[in-house]
């Protein structure tokens, strides 16, 4: 888990990294509302904004 969001609009949500197995790294923002998990948004993170795709360059 890259960053929790436990006030967000409809549910608690976090985003997470993941890697494909041919290594594409993705960040994935899912919410869960009780036994169920949802997909928000999955993309690949731009290295420019990021610090080994797990700290947001301030």
């Amino acid at each position: 888990m890259i960053e929790g969001y436990p006030d967000d609009k409809y549910s608690p949500s976090c985003l997470l990294l993941g890697f494909t197995k041919s290594d594409r790294i993705l960040h994935i923002q899912v919410s869960q509302m009780e036994s169920d998990v949802t997909k928000i948004t999955l993309y690949e993170p731009d290295e420019k904004e990021w610090i080994n795709y797990r700290t947001r360059r301030r």
